[in-house]
């Protein structure tokens, strides 16, 4: 099967939803749409308002791209305005709820693989405070063991779904353990 796209960051996101891409267009079309120094982490496809089209979730953003022939959408909702993120699912197919600036916005017919993965890594990233903030260390060891305890699981999760590789996990595993 041919390749989706010369960025090898999408062409590896691509890769990983081969049995459900409806897409590809969407996929050509998202380099013009990403921001200079963007990376792409996660694709998956869904139907946000009237159009289905590609979900990515990349460095700095989630974004919902439709790139019809007739008509074009995007969406964007910056990692940093995200608030909460739900995903409700069915046998096969899922809703992704993000809230971002108090607002609700529904992906749905999500499959439901990529959905959880997607789901997975999203808490994950906002839960994660930014390196700007307090060191963890400031945090006392008491206070801090639920949120460990959730990464860990979170983590575990991003590994078993395939949306990390084994390396990303040791790496961030051992990131989370020396913050206690």
């Amino acid at each position: 099967m041919g390749k989706f796209s010369d960025r090898p960051d999408i062409e590896a996101a691509a890769q990983k939803v081969r049995p459900a891409i409806g897409a590809k267009r969407e996929i050509q079309h998202l380099p013009t749409v990403l921001w200079e120094g963007e990376t792409v982490d996660l694709l998956a496809t869904g139907q946000y308002g009237q159009g289905v089209g590609l979900v990515a979730l990349t460095d700095r953003r989630l974004l919902f791209l439709k790139h019809g022939i007739l008509s074009q959408a995007l969406e964007d909702f910056p990692l940093g305005n995200i608030s909460s993120v739900q995903w409700t699912t069915g046998l096969l197919m899922g809703t992704l709820s993000v809230y971002a600036s108090g607002n609700r916005a529904d992906i749905k017919s999500v499959p439901k693989t990529h959905g959880e993965a997607l789901s997975s890594r999203l808490r994950m990233v906002i839960s994660t405070p930014p390196a700007a903030a307090a060191p963890a260390a400031a945090v006392p060891a008491q206070a801090g063991a639920p949120d460990i305890a959730s990464r860990l699981a979170t983590l575990d999760q991003l590994r078993v779904a395939g949306a990390i590789t084994d390396a990303e996990y040791q790496e961030r595993r051992a990131a989370i353990l020396a913050s206690i």
